[in-house]
């Protein structure tokens, strides 16, 4: 158990992790060597299982995070629409008989899941991108819901709000635990998560842009020298928004698109595997990759658990000091 100061949550006392911080699921970027430092700095780390489409190696790569941690850690499974052949049922049934305790659903109602999760006692985490969507899964028995506001990274849904008000509308609506994502980077943004209700945060970006993601160095290096400003809308037309870093090749799909173009025109850019060259070559506009809004606040690329124990001493220190020094009694 760590020595270092600690902000307790219902979030960190259901799921077992010493700091209200979950590493969300990223293509490519959530395999063991990240997932596992992410544990082992005492917050939450996610495989994303749709990295290994095949059950078999997702249940190797499981085995890898094991290697590098006896810390809880989880899964992540998302269902969209692939180009890829993917069966769900059998990477279900690889996390489980792996033995993994924690599992983030993503993309559809996690629902027809939820008696198979629930007979192996693996507690769910939903990510959601509304609050109505939010009370569905409640509602099916999830034990808590990380909720993306639009700055997000990936799909932030077609509603485009805020974290400043997604956040608290949700958790005044809710009776589970809520976890904050989107736009949060650093310290500031947990302590504003808390005080908008959230009982964690996930970051995706921030964790991207750490030592252990397995991704070209000169990628992060973009990450850092981004603002907020240089992200892209891809896909809006289409009804299946994904924010993406904004380059030569997201720019045209989105030109394209604008314009009344059909997805088979943009096909060729925005091909999976283009994005996946991206992190292995190092070369940003190779294709399209995901990136949120928080770029603009992301100045170095530290370790993760320097990351981690930064970010919730600075909290603390926001608690203690500057906060408790705006009012007097």
């Amino acid at each position: 158990m760590s020595t270092e100061p600690r902000l307790r949550t219902r979030f960190t006392e259901t799921f077992g992790v010493d700091h209200p911080i979950v590493q969300g699921g990223m293509q490519w970027v959530g395999t063991a060597d990240l997932v596992g430092a992410v544990a082992e700095a005492g917050a939450l780390g996610m495989l994303t299982a749709l990295t290994f489409p095949d059950p078999d190696l997702l249940s190797v790569e499981i085995a890898r995070v094991r290697e590098h941690t006896d810390r809880p850690f989880g899964v992540n499974l998302t269902i969209l629409p692939s180009m890829r052949t993917v069966n769900h049922d059998e990477l279900r049934a690889a996390i489980v008989e792996s033995g993994v305790k924690v599992v983030e659903t993503a993309g559809a109602n996690p629902g027809p899941s939820m008696d198979y999760f629930n007979a192996h006692g693996v507690k769910v985490i939903h990510k959601c991108t509304s609050v109505r969507h939010a009370l569905k899964a409640q509602a099916v028995g999830v034990a808590a819901v990380s909720i993306d506001g639009f700055e997000c990274a990936g799909h932030p849904g077609e509603d485009d709000v805020p974290g400043l008000i997604l956040i608290p509308a949700a958790a005044a609506r809710l009776d589970i635990p809520v976890l904050a994502a989107g736009g949060i980077a650093d310290a500031r943004g947990l302590v504003a998560a808390l005080a908008l209700g959230a009982e964690g945060v996930t970051m995706g970006t921030r964790f991207l842009c750490t030592q252990e993601a397995p991704i070209h160095h000169r990628i992060k290096e973009a990450i850092v020298a981004a603002t907020e400003l240089d992200t892209e809308l891809l896909f809006r037309p289409l009804g299946n928004t994904s924010r993406v870093h904004s380059n030569a090749v997201a720019r045209e799909a989105v030109e394209v698109l604008s314009a009344g173009g059909q997805f088979s025109e943009v096909q060729h850019l925005v091909n999976g595997i283009r994005g996946r060259t991206v992190y292995e070559l190092g070369d940003p506009e190779a294709g399209v990759w995901s990136v949120g809004m928080a770029q603009g606040l992301i100045e170095d690329i530290p370790s993760c658990s320097e990351l981690v124990t930064r970010m919730v001493s600075e909290a603390i220190s926001l608690l203690d000091s500057r906060l408790a020094g705006v009012y007097s009694s």
